[in-house]
């Protein structure tokens, strides 16, 4: 390709994967149903997008480094300390019997149904036991399933992955070297498999730790050093074995995101941001390389299969994974409806297939365009119907907004017991043991001590919290959290403005949402509160009181807008006011 060719190549794939994400955003759809016909559709009429092209020979090392960085950004958000009990039974279940019954069941029909050979049909049942957290993470998302569904999902996501690699490029050798392989040669295979990814993991772990301990990197050299440390370890896996390097991956963001000596500096926002980047580009690269031609006469029996996939194993898969556990009805049935396809069967499928026809395996040139139609067909139908089973099955959050509180001063209990009465989940934070006590007498859920640390750490997300508000007295604690617990939460993150004379080193010069104004500060609230005022709620149809400043509109559906610097929310007909009203503490009730 000439020097042109390659520029307008890459700038487009990388146009059409921003492009897509942007649209999908706005149509409130997972960005996999508009990447997958959109790279196909271009590389159908331009050869400038073909990826092996492009890249030649690199192009299967760079998916494959690029997958390792994804599934250590998986890693990162994963909490072992909430793998335990049921939750962890259903999880290894999931892995271990998902991946023996699909990718049996799986090869036993791609023969007849695609007309492939029994080698092919091995290799792409193996492909598909994958699903992934790229794909299962934002379709939970915008479902909002309960919180122990979600781990569960986002769990066999993140670690069947890996394991669905390394089972991809054992048959790949076991199919390309013969048909006699022993099962006793496999699983030693497989077992060595994961001990160098194990020990690539374990080594790069160490790596960081010594990083971030010893030469105490800042935020901008510690992300770059993750990037390097990751792609580093999973190269030299990945050429002392093929794909180990996921499993490295996948360990060492759990070990970050686990280890609590691992002193590392802020990173998430990059991470998503650059995992958002390569999702884009590789679905648009791979799908590219699907042909028209290849489709013809494949489509048809791929969906055949997809719908064999989703109709009877993964629900045969999730109720053999849930026996004997505490698991509802409807979490079964939600697990059973769950499997989507995504970047590591695609990533695999253009890896292997190419050498598999060189071969001159039978059906090996169905391989690539029967696992692009099984992953369209998955994303689509769990993408297009998830929220419907979810509501059906009783499975999804309530839509109520879940605000989370920081603060134990008076007037903020008084705040939360307010919000909770108009029909809301609160939870409350605070620090001081007094002011711990005094949420826990007025009867509010109280965060665990540890909640709001991991989050300000990047280590967790806050699942279930629809919008946080700092309201302590301390104006750069409230500044500085606010900013780092921003990229942990689904909505928004609010906090008091400071005092126009303060003192503090942060506050006065950070931006970010201010809560109520600028005249509202911790110090008016204190000051009121001594003066008699309180904190109440009333229709948002009366009339407000003389005097009184409004906070909260608590809206007919249970969502909640704040009253902010920049906008005041307008009520409507069944929205309830919530109001800081003076000298009327007597007639209110008090949380002391």
């Amino acid at each position: 390709m000439t020097t042109n060719q390659v520029l307008i190549g890459v700038g487009l794939i990388l146009v059409l994967a921003v492009a897509s994400q942007v649209l999908a955003s706005r149509l409130r759809i997972p960005a996999l149903i508009v990447l997958l016909p959109v790279g196909f559709a271009a590389g159908a009429l331009t050869d400038d997008v073909d990826p092996e092209q492009l890249l030649g020979p690199a192009f299967s090392p760079l998916v494959s480094l690029a997958v390792a960085v994804i599934l250590y950004d998986a890693g990162i958000g994963l909490d072992l300390a909430r793998l335990k009990g049921h939750t962890r039974r259903v999880v290894v279940r999931l892995i271990w019997i998902g991946v023996l019954v699909t990718g049996l069941l799986g090869t036993l029909l791609a023969v007849p149904l695609l007309g492939m050979s029994q080698r092919a049909a091995a290799m792409i049942g193996a492909i598909l036991v994958v699903s992934g957290p790229t794909v299962v993470g934002p379709l939970l998302n915008f479902v909002r399933p309960d919180d122990r569904l979600q781990r569960i999902l986002i769990w066999e996501g993140s670690l069947i992955d890996p394991v669905g690699g390394i089972l991809g490029a054992l048959v790949f050798h076991a199919v390309v070297s013969s048909t006699g392989h022993h099962l006793g040669n496999g699983v030693s295979h497989f077992l060595g498999s994961v001990g160098i990814g194990a020990a690539g993991g374990v080594i790069g772990a160490a790596l960081l730790w010594v990083l971030f301990r010893v030469l105490r990197l800042g935020e901008v050299l510690g992300a770059t050093t993750q990037l390097a440390a990751v792609i580093g370890v999973a190269a030299l896996c990945d050429v002392l074995r093929d794909d180990t390097g996921l499993i490295a991956a996948v360990m060492m963001g759990l070990a970050v995101a686990s280890l609590p000596s691992m002193d590392v500096p802020a990173r998430r926002p990059f991470f998503e941001t650059l995992v958002s980047l390569i999702l884009g580009l590789l679905f648009i690269s791979i799908s590219a390389t699907v042909t028209p031609h290849s489709l013809r006469h494949v489509w048809l029996p791929a969906l055949g299969l997809a719908a064999f996939l989703v109709v009877a194993v993964r629900p045969l898969v999730a109720v053999v994974s849930t026996l004997g556990t505490d698991l509802t009805r409807g979490e079964r049935g939600f697990i059973g409806w769950m499997a989507p396809r995504g970047i590591v069967a695609a990533a695999t499928a253009s890896t292997f297939s190419a050498s598999l026809v060189a071969k001159g395996i039978g059906g090996a040139s169905k391989i690539l365009p029967a696992t692009f139609v099984v992953i369209v067909a998955t994303v689509t139908l769990y993408g297009l119907t998830a929220s419907a089973v979810a509501r059906r099955l009783g499975v999804v959050r309530p839509s109520r907004s879940r605000p989370l509180l920081v603060g134990g001063d008076p007037w903020v209990v008084d705040l939360g017991t307010t919000l909770r009465t108009a029909g809301l989940e609160v939870l409350m934070w605070a620090g001081e043991e007094e002011q711990r006590a005094r949420i826990r007498r007025a009867g509010i859920e109280l965060a665990p001590g540890e909640l709001l640390g991991a989050a300000t750490g990047g280590a967790a997300e806050l699942e279930g919290i629809t919008a946080v508000y700092f309201l302590t007295a301390e104006d750069d604690f409230n500044a500085l959290a606010a900013v780092l617990v921003r990229g942990s939460v689904e909505g928004t993150v609010h906090r008091l403005n400071a005092t126009a004379d303060s003192h503090g080193v942060v506050a006065p010069f950070i931006g970010g949402e201010v809560l109520f104004g600028t005249d509202l500060t911790w110090q008016t609230f204190a000051r009121r509160y001594e003066e008699g005022a309180a904190v109440l709620g009333q229709p948002a149809g009366d009339a407000l009181l003389p005097g009184s400043d409004l906070l909260f509109l608590v809206r007919r559906d249970g969502s909640l807008d704040p009253v902010t610097e920049g906008s005041r929310p307008r009520p409507l007909p069944g929205d309830t006011a919530v109001l800081l009203a003076p000298g009327r503490r007597g007639t209110e009730s008090r949380a002391q």
